[in-house]
Order: structure tokens, then C-alpha cells, then sequence
């Protein structure tokens, strides 16, 4: 049956040119924006995945801006702590040259002020966006991952912890008499235990209060041993006897052969050496005020006499062994942090290789299907033509 009213072919080919004009448009989004999946209606799971991931792209960009600045930091400490090293190395050299009795010590004293004020002006310029991780243990935290679980997300920090290579100020707290009976009345000294017959004492002095933190060394025969102030040592009566028994156990846990140290409970923070071994005994101690810095006890170093130069040698030992032990530190966190840099950047690659395989549109592929859907849609126009002229025909049966 044929009518002038309903035409269903011309319908189908409506329907069939519409349909071919919303691919082809679809097709025409996806050449023009690159994206076969633009918005949430194309797909709305994929899409929902895309922009979770694309979020974390943007962070992770973040950490990898953090751990450049981090790396930045690390790397002027770092080369702060290797440049004070090589200072320390070339004070060492001058303080081995000063243990000699037929030089001129003064003059190599003076050499000495000069290289200690040079590693006072290294430490204070090793800052990096106003951080200084050399001075004082300042320590930061760098930011490096984002961690996703259940839907939650935490970040994870690498810390760094800082050196304290810093100069600060030092005051007094012992004085050495050595075997031949002179009081060197330093804070740092030293003296020899000559073999059989050699006697000395150190006298740990309140006078200037004791305050935790306080730190005593004593370096005897190539070996050492410490004490520090803890803050019921310094609120005690008699600070200096506590201070000075815990000293005398350190020494004797060393074992030294011939070795006697005793307590003088007549003399307040007295301890008596006596050598009844077979080899001379060289004595060297170190007082390190709490707030002295890790190289506090530079301000001390005094090589113009004999005593101080022996003291001296023991001293430059510790505090080379501390700036070498801060470089140290700064180049494994600093091989820690440009790894992860590494990592982050290289999981920004992934991810944003990931993004694209969900959303991005196979360009060959669109090429192609735009050049078929431009043909069926000049097709479905020639259809609809066609079937609109049908009803045309039914003119005939009234003529």
C-alpha cells in the first residue's frame, strides 16, 4: 500500500542520515581535540579513571619541583662539608708540623686562625633559598611520592637530616697539669705519660656551670673515650665529681695496658693518671660546650705551645672525622633524592602514557572512518532524495 501520508522509506533514510551525522560528528570531535574521550558522556568510567590520573600528574609534578629544590640544597651543604674537610685536612697538616719543638709555632697558629675563620665563612654561606643545613642541624623534610590506598592518598617525605659543622662559642670547663707538674690551665691541652714513672691529672672545673649536653673527651694511647652531660649531672650538687666518675669508667672500658685512673674525692673533679705500663701515653682531651656547634672546639685549637699542639693533634682528628661524616650523610640522601627524582619523572612518562591509550583517539583510525562517513552520509542524502520523490509516482494513477 502506497500513501501520500506516511512515507517509511524516506524515514529509514532519515533516520539512517542522522545516525551517520552524530558518528560523523563524533568522529570530527575526536580529529579536532585529539581525544576519543573528551568529556563524560563519551565514557564516563574511562573518563572518571583519566581525571583521577591526571591529578596525580599534576602532583607528582609537584614532588619533582620539591625534590629539584631539595637536591639543590643538599648539594650546597654537601659542598660546604667537602670544602671544610679539605680546610680541616689543611689544618691537620699544620698542626702535625707544629708537634716539631724547633719551629715557629706562632706563626703556624696564625695560619691556623686564618684557616678556621675561612670555615666560619663557609658554613655560614652554605644556604640554599635561605636554608643552611650545615649549621646548627637544621634538618627538612622533602616531599617525594604520593601514595594512594583505598581511595585515600598520603605523601611521603625523604628527611634530611642537617650537620652541625657551625663555630660557636666556647668556654672553659677543665684544666690539664701534665707529668712534669705545669698547669697548661687550656681547655684543650695534653701532656705525655712517660712509661713506668709518668703521672697527670685532669680537674674538671664548675666554675662556669656545667650544662647538658656538655661533652668530655679524652684521647690516651690511640684510642678514646667520652662523657656527656646529662641534665641531672648538671642539677646535681657536685656536677664535676658525677661528670668525673663517668669519665673514669669510659677510660678504663678502654683496657689501656698499664694504665691506672683514679678518683680524687679530696679534689673535686679530679681524676689521677698513673702509667705502670711500657710505653709512653700521650693524653689529649676536649671540652665541648653544649651550644659550641659540631666544630666548636676549633675556637680553642691553640698550637703555640707544646701542651696545645699536643692537645691539638687529638682534636683536629674529631672534628675532621665530624666534617667527613657530614659529607657523608649529604651524598647518600643526595643519591636517595636523585633517584627518586629519577623515578618521579620516569612515572610521569607511565602515567601519562597510561592517559593517553584510555582517551586519546587512534588518528589513523578517525582518518579513515571520516572519509567512509562523509561517503555514506553524501549516500543517505541520495537515499532520502530518492525516497522523497516516491510519493511523485502515485501522481500517475489520476491522470
Amino acid at each position: 500500500m502506497s500513501s501520500i501520508l506516511t512515507n517509511s522509506s524516506a524515514m529509514v533514510a532519515l533516520q539512517t542520515m542522522k545516525s551517520i551525522s552524530m558518528n560523523l560528528a563524533q568522529t570530527t570531535s575526536q580529529i579536532s581535540t585529539g581525544k576519543r574521550v573528551a568529556t563524560a558522556k563519551d565514557n564516563a568510567a574511562v573518563w572518571a579513571i583519566s581525571k583521577v590520573m591526571e591529578s596525580d600528574v599534576q602532583g607528582f609534578q609537584g614532588i619533582s619541583d620539591s625534590l629539584s629544590l631539595g637536591s639543590s640544597t643538599i648539594a650546597v651543604a654537601g659542598q660546604a662539608s667537602a670544602t671544610v674537610t679539605d680546610l680541616l685536612t689543611q689544618m691537620k697538616g699544620k698542626i702535625v708540623a707544629a708537634q716539631e719543638s724547633n719551629v715557629d709555632r706562632t706563626k703556624i697558629q696564625a695560619d691556623i686562625v686564618t684557616l678556621k675563620n675561612q670555615i666560619s665563612s663557609v658554613v655560614g654561606a652554605a644556604q640554599f633559598n635561605g636554608l643552611n643545613l650545615v649549621n646548627n642541624s637544621n634538618s627538612v623534610d622533602i616531599l617525594s611520592s604520593l601514595d594512594r590506598s583505598g581511595g585515600s592518598v598520603t605523601a611521603s617525605s625523604i628527611t634530611v637530616t642537617g650537620q652541625d659543622l657551625s663555630i660557636g662559642a666556647y668556654a672553659a670547663k677543665a684544666a690539664l697539669t701534665g707529668s712534669d707538674g705545669a698547669s697548661t690551665g687550656a681547655d684543650t691541652a695534653g701532656f705525655t705519660l712517660d712509661a713506668s714513672t709518668g703521672t697527670g691529672k685532669i680537674v674538671i672545673d664548675n666554675s662556669t656551670p656545667l650544662v647538658a649536653g656538655d661533652s668530655i673527651s679524652i684521647a690516651i694511647g690511640g684510642k678514646s673515650a667520652s662523657y656527656t652531660v646529662t641534665a641531672d649531672d648538671a642539677a646535681a650538687t657536685a656536677p664535676a665529681d658525677i661528670v668525673a666518675v663517668g669519665l673514669k669508667k669510659a677510660i678504663e672500658s678502654l683496657g689501656i695496658s698499664g694504665l691506672s685512673v683514679d678518683y680524687s674525692s679530696s679534689n673535686a673533679g679530679e681524676l689521677d693518671f698513673t702509667n705502670g705500663g711500657s710505653n709512653d701515653l700521650t693524653v689529649a682531651a676536649q671540652f665541648k660546650n653544649a651550644g659550641a656547634g659540631g666544630l666548636g672546639a676549633l675556637s680553642s685549637i691553640d698550637v703555640s705551645t707544646g701542651p696545645g699542639a699536643t692537645a691539638a693533634l687529638g682534636n683536629i682528628e674529631t672534628m675532621l672525622q665530624t666534617a667527613i661524616n657530614a659529607s657523608a650523610a649529604f651524598g647518600s640522601v643526595q643519591s636517595q633524592v636523585d633517584t627518586q627524582k629519577t623515578f618521579v619523572g620516569n612515572l610521569i612518562d607511565s602515567m601519562k602514557t597510561g592517559i593517553g591509550s584510555l582517551v586519546d583517539a587512534n588518528m589513523e583510525e578517525a582518518s579513515a572512518r571520516l572519509q567512509a562517513l562523509q561517503v555514506q552520509q553524501q549516500l543517505s542524502t541520495q537515499a532520502l532524495s530518492i525516497a522523497n520523490q516516491q510519493p511523485q509516482s502515485l501522481l500517475s494513477l489520476f491522470r
